[in-house]
C-alpha cells in the first residue's frame, strides 16, 4: 500500500471510523468478554475469534458470541449478557486499548487542510466518547457519534449522512475513512469517497477484497493538494 492523493478542494469535510482504524481495541473486547462469559457460566471465546465479528455493532456482537460458544439459548440470555457486557466495558475500557501508528498525525493533518471532523461508530457513543478521550483522540472530533445514534447502524448508509449533515458536508465532497466492507458499503450507499487501511479487522478478510477509492498502511499516508496534483 502507499500513499493516498486526494485533492482538497474536493472535499469538506472527513469521517473516521474508531474501532480498527484509530484503535486496536480487541484487548478491550476480549477482557470484557470474557468477563461477561464467566459471569453466564459459559466456555470463554477465543482471543482470534473476535475480530471476525466486531464491526456491526455491540448487540450483534454479543449474539454472535453466545452463539459462538454454544449456549444453548442465546436470544434468551441476551439481555442479561448485554448488561454484564455493558458493566464490563465500561470498567476496562481503553485499558487494553492502543492507538494505531499514524493515527494522531493522520488526524492531525486533516484538521491541518482546515477540514472538520466526525467520528462515527457502531459502538455505542457511552464507550466511543470515554475511549477518545482516554487516548488523547477527542479533541481533533467536531461531532461524535456511535451505533446508538441513529436509528440504524453501518452498513446501512443512514449513519453517514447523518454525520454529513452534522458535518455540513455533501456525502460527495465527504470522505469517509474505515477498515471494513461496512464502512465501505455505507460509504458508497451515502455517495462518500472511502478510503480503508489494511490494519483493521473487516471481519477476518483481506481489506483489498473490499472496493474502495484507496488503501492505507497507515493514516499518516494520506496526502492532500489542489488541481489533481501531488504535492
Amino acid at each position: 500500500m502507499t500513499a493516498a492523493f486526494f485533492d482538497r478542494s474536493s472535499l469538506d469535510a472527513a469521517i473516521v471510523d474508531l474501532d480498527g482504524t484509530m484503535v486496536d481495541t480487541l484487548g478491550d473486547f476480549d477482557a470484557a468478554l470474557g468477563a461477561m462469559l464467566q459471569d453466564l457460566s459459559l466456555p470463554p471465546i477465543e482471543a482470534g475469534v473476535i475480530g471476525t465479528l466486531v464491526g456491526k455493532g455491540s448487540e450483534h456482537l454479543i449474539r454472535a458470541v453466545l452463539q459462538h460458544v454454544g449456549a444453548s439459548s442465546p436470544e434468551a440470555l441476551f439481555d442479561q449478557a448485554w448488561a454484564r457486557y455493558q458493566h464490563h466495558y465500561l470498567a476496562i475500557n481503553g485499558r487494553h486499548s492502543t492507538v494505531y501508528p499514524g493515527v494522531a498525525e493522520g488526524l492531525a493533518a486533516l484538521r491541518a487542510q482546515g477540514l472538520p471532523l466526525a467520528c462515527l461508530t457502531n459502538k455505542p457513543l457511552a464507550f466511543a466518547r470515554p475511549l477518545l478521550a482516554a487516548k488523547g483522540l477527542d479533541g481533533f472530533f467536531d461531532h461524535v457519534f456511535g451505533g446508538d445514534s441513529f436509528a440504524r447502524k453501518k452498513p446501512d448508509p443512514l449513519p453517514l449522512l447523518g454525520t454529513c449533515e452534522a458535518l455540513g458536508s455533501a456525502p460527495g465532497r465527504t470522505l469517509a475513512i474505515g477498515d471494513s466492507s461496512n464502512d465501505a458499503q455505507a460509504a458508497r450507499a451515502a455517495g462518500c469517497r472511502v478510503v480503508l487501511v489494511g490494519y483493521g479487522y473487516n471481519h477476518g478478510r483481506p481489506v483489498r477484497e473490499v472496493p474502495a477509492d484507496a488503501y492505507l498502511d497507515s493514516l499518516a499516508d494520506l496526502r492532500f493538494g489542489t488541481g489533481g496534483t501531488a504535492p
